[in-house]
């Protein structure tokens, strides 16, 4: 049997709503990474609403979870002993505080249809949604629900959509070859491990961490979820404008000595060739495309993602 330490948060918790009349079945998570609190914030507020009488579920089933991660949030970091929103699966030996968050959350994940994940990022820059893949019978991640994904998205009120995470986390996990066993998609985390079990859901990236607008368009995208889903006594929200981009290729920091050009904020725009940064023996680090930076981290670690670059996709 696997070692419990005692340092560990005990149990964990989620809030389950039933409606009297039959409908989807959603879970909102939030604080799968500790020190990402918007999504906490906006779960606890839901739930004084609905207990208070300010909001009714009147369909389907809600499972609110306003910390997947104890332990992390307890530290007010991204994760306990390792990241969470990496390599999400259960396991018949857990070895880590993560592998127990597992084994609850992905049973969890399987009762139900529909997850909406909400996070923020480190760097600046406006609240976007995460996209899955569009439909496809690959290997990688094989889907068929893309059209319901593409529809919630343009509801949450956000104005930026973005596709493409697991095959370009892939492409940098096969060059650092440091995933267990070589495994490609060690990206998957809470909503591709949701496809996988025939579910479709959507990441929210609500804002940077500290952002105090964070939580209420956190708050908002659940509510609009709801209506949208008909699980609300409230008309659905009208469709809105997005710019989507796809993700194309990761850029790892190698040195610690590497640094960036500019203070970059997440989408600010480059061109072909455009210098993005500088390698510690200061070779320069450029654009491959037309497009935008994102999640800019000048203080990730040697040997970890710095940087990714997105282009215009012609998905919608």
């Amino acid at each position: 049997m696997a070692q419990i330490n005692p340092s560990w948060p005990p149990y964990f918790v989620s809030h389950r709503y039933q409606g009297l009349r039959a409908g989807p079945r959603l879970i909102v998570t939030a604080a799968v990474h500790g020190n990402e609190g918007c999504g906490t914030l906006a779960v606890r507020r839901l739930m004084a609403e609905l207990e208070q009488g300010a909001l009714a579920l009147r369909a389907g089933r809600l499972t609110l979870v306003p910390v997947s991660n104890p332990l992390a949030f307890q530290l007010g970091q991204r994760g306990g002993e390792r990241n969470l929103n990496r390599h999400l699966a259960p396991s018949d030996a857990p070895r880590d505080y993560e592998d127990h968050v597992a084994n609850w959350l992905c049973p969890l994940l399987a009762e139900h249809e529909v997850l909406l994940d909400l996070h923020s990022f480190q760097s600046q820059g406006q609240a976007f949604v995460f996209l899955g893949p569009r439909d496809n019978a690959g290997e990688l991640e094989s889907f068929a629900l893309a059209a319901q994904e593409e529809a919630l998205a343009q509801r949450l009120g956000v104005a930026r959509a973005v596709d493409g995470w697991l095959a370009t986390y892939a492409l940098g996990v096969s060059r650092r070859g440091k995933a267990p066993d070589g495994d490609v998609r060690y990206g998957v985390g809470t909503t591709e491990y949701m496809r996988q079990q025939g579910g479709w859901a959507l990441t929210l990236e609500c804002g940077q961490h500290d952002d105090p607008a964070a939580p209420s368009v956190a708050y908002q995208a659940i509510v609009n979820t709801l209506a949208h889903l008909g699980m609300l006594d409230a008309p659905p929200p009208a469709a809105g404008p997005l710019e989507v981009l796809s993700l194309y290729e990761v850029v790892d920091k190698l040195d610690d000595g590497d640094r960036f050009a500019r203070d970059w904020t997440s989408f600010d725009p480059v061109s072909r060739g455009e210098l993005i940064g500088w390698r510690a023996d200061g070779s320069p680090v450029t654009a491959l495309d037309d497009g935008r930076v994102v999640f800019p981290n000048p203080r990730s670690p040697s040997g970890q993602e710095w940087f990714y670059l997105a282009r215009a996709s012609s998905r919608f």
